[in-house]
């Protein structure tokens, strides 16, 4: 490989990554924590989103550039990098060190430009594409994951997936480049003191559950089921309500699924402390979703002192232990494990909770993934970010995404 000595300057750390909520998301806030702890450890991280409009900016997380992409279907204003040409003369422009790319539908290809570069390359798994497929109504889905995992693997240096629930599917293939690394989370911005009688005022009284279901209103998370589980707890006299905190693509069929529940939509939260207000002054937190490899907003609500009830089907149940209860996908399972939950005396479940989340740490997860890279893992006391001067980037050349499905029809002719 070409590039800075490990032990010299530190590492140029090019992340692309599509598919990135615009405003909020477990792969922003890990991209986040990502890059802030490589510029502490002395590394020079530059991530690339799409975007609406062009932008180059230093922030906390390093350099972040933006660029156009076109919106993708039926995914709740998810965008993608649409010129293949245009990103390419990026990477040519900043010649890293390392490339981080995550995302192994659209962005697979980066890794043979990075092999031809002699660039160190790494794809990191955050979803389970057989999982993926099949909440998208995908055919053979299991030979056609099957058929992508294995030429990602052959076309990185690295792969990385966060729990051993998203490396078995690259495991079964026998897959030798394979790396597993947990996420982590912000153990003091989420945080059992941030339990606030006001907020819990605010959504249920005093002889009501509150429950939580905090994510992206979309397919693959199942917030139906969270509302159907408030229907099965109301029909068995438990006085539970919900709150959704989230916006997304079911917004609007899950007001009218629920219009005769006590199911309040509190939208996009913004402030990440209001969001740690919100999972600890709750009950319990639901997370239905099938599909997820990893589920950082269960962890942050374990932070929070808050169990969780999780889809036995996902990684959750690796990931939340015995603070929480994994059940099956439907509203009777998890109703049940709500009740069950609330039979644990509160100091118990709530100290529980905040144990399993104090063993998931970002400084654990940046020394992993700096690791993986091949690069220094030590912090440094300071690393003060400087403005520089931006370069210019040249306009996108328009594409047409199509559809979903067509995006994935098209990774697996490559």
């Amino acid at each position: 490989m070409t590039g800075r000595s490990v032990g010299g300057r530190g590492l140029r750390i090019v992340r692309l990554a599509n598919f990135v909520s615009p405003r909020s998301g477990g792969l922003r806030t890990a991209l986040r924590h990502l890059g802030e702890g490589y510029l502490r450890a002395g590394h020079e991280p530059i991530l690339i989103v799409p975007g609406r409009e062009r932008s180059d900016e230093i922030t906390e997380q390093g350099r972040v550039i933006t660029l156009p992409g076109h919106r993708v279907p039926r995914t709740g204003g998810y965008r993608v990098l649409a010129s293949r040409r245009e990103l390419t003369k990026v990477l040519e422009d900043l010649a890293p060190d390392r490339l981080e790319v995550s995302d192994r539908s659209t962005l697979r290809w980066t890794g043979r430009w990075a092999r031809e570069a002699g660039v160190g390359s790494m794809m990191v798994s955050h979803e389970s594409l057989a999982g993926l497929l099949g909440v998208w109504g995908m055919p053979q889905r299991e030979t056609l994951a099957d058929r992508l995992n294995r030429r990602t693997a052959e076309t990185f240096d690295q792969i990385v997936c966060t729990t051993a629930f998203a490396a078995a599917e690259f495991r079964r293939l026998g897959v030798p480049n394979l790396t597993e690394i947990p996420l982590g989370v912000n153990l003091r911005q989420f945080h059992p003191s941030r339990r606030d009688p006001a907020v819990r005022d605010r959504y249920a009284r005093p002889d009501e559950l509150l429950i939580v279901f905090c994510s992206r209103l979309s397919a693959d998370k199942r917030p139906e089921l969270a509302v159907d589980t408030i229907a099965a707890l109301r029909a068995s006299k438990a006085p539970a309500v919900l709150v959704i905190a989230g916006d997304g693509s079911r917004r609007a069929a899950l007001a009218y699924r629920s219009a005769r529940l006590p199911v309040r939509f509190a939208g996009h939260i913004s402030d990440r402390d209001d969001v740690a207000a919100l999972l600890a002054s709750a009950d319990v937190a639901v997370a239905p979703g099938p599909v997820e490899t990893f589920g950082l907003a269960a962890l942050e609500a374990l932070a929070c002192g808050t169990p969780v009830v999780v889809n036995d089907a996902s990684a959750l149940p690796e990931v939340v232990g015995q603070a929480g209860l994994a059940v099956r996908g439907t509203p009777e399972a998890f109703a049940e494990g709500v009740r069950k939950l609330m039979e644990r005396p509160e100091g118990e479940r709530r100290a529980a909770a905040r144990a399993r989340a104090e063993l998931f740490g970002w400084p654990q997860a940046v020394d992993g993934f700096l690791r993986a890279h091949g690069a220094q893992t030590t912090s440094l006391p300071s690393a003060k970010v400087t403005r520089q001067t931006v370069r210019h980037l040249r306009p996108a050349v328009p594409a047409v995404v199509a559809a979903a499905t067509d995006v994935w029809a098209t990774a697996a002719s490559e």
